[in-house]
């Protein structure tokens, strides 16, 4: 086993007959737990992985993570993507429902353009691309969403990935205890408790989501223009991932 944990392609279950995401085009998962090593290479070499977009804030990050993948030849882009400051921890600490989370999750986007861009920008380049963040569920949730969204994939298939998330959440949060033991035991003595949607990965949270951007923005592609991402930049997304209309037509008539 490597050190991935909520490791997949999205597409598998979000568009399970292939008809509008390519395999292969993106992926997601959680950060390695240690860290990136000899199998996790190798896991990314087979899946032809050829970059790695780490969208944890600073504090998050240590330089062995990925230093085996970059010894590699595999290109690690730190893109942050920060869920903390201001008007947003207004949405964090009020954060009492799923539709809260969702709502969470609109508030990031809008208000990291910067790291939207550089992700979006980083999911057109040529082979896999891998998105990351500490869980695999929240930072990772909303761009793989976007994403899927701006390839047509439906809000409940979009949905039915971000929620399988809930299966890796027991190693996820044992993971990030171990790493974070001191910044927990802070919260612990400070009385501070993490909102309890933020613990889970709600389908509720993800349709909130989904429904806000195409009721603000129209699509996930209104959003991601909103965010300053290129149309150009869109339509490249979409000729490296769109699937192959031959191909499946050809699959279906067999």
């Amino acid at each position: 086993m490597s050190s991935l944990v909520n490791f997949r392609d999205p597409a598998v279950l979000a568009d399970p007959a292939g008809r509008l995401v390519r395999r292969g085009a993106f992926f997601r998962s959680a950060q390695p737990f240690p860290a990136a090593d000899p199998r996790t290479v190798a896991e990314l070499a087979e899946h032809d992985i050829r970059t790695v977009v780490d969208l944890r804030g600073g504090a998050e990050v240590r330089e062995e993570d990925w230093a085996a993948a970059v010894a590699a030849g595999i290109e690690v882009l730190r893109v942050p993507m920060e869920s903390s400051g201001g008007a947003l921890d207004a949405v964090l600490w009020g954060m009492e429902t799923s539709d809260d989370l969702g709502a969470f999750y609109l508030a990031v986007a809008e208000s990291a353009p910067e790291a939207i861009r550089a992700a979006v920008d980083a999911a057109a380049r040529p082979g896999g691309v891998l998105v990351h963040c500490a869980a695999g569920k929240d930072r990772t949730g909303l761009l793989i969403a976007l994403l899927l969204d701006l390839l047509g994939v439906a809000g409940e298939e979009i949905t039915a990935d971000y929620a399988r998330t809930t299966e890796a959440l027991p190693q996820i949060w044992a993971g990030l205890a171990d790493r974070h033991r001191a910044a927990l035991n802070d919260l612990e003595r400070s009385r501070v408790k993490l909102p309890a949607p933020l613990l889970a990965a709600p389908a509720e949270a993800m349709t909130a989501f989904l429904d806000l951007v195409h009721t603000r923005y129209g699509s996930a592609a209104g959003l991601l223009a909103h965010c300053g991402v290129p149309a150009e930049t869109l339509a490249a997304v979409r000729a490296k991932a769109a699937a192959d209309t031959a191909e499946v037509a050809a699959a279906a008539a067999e």
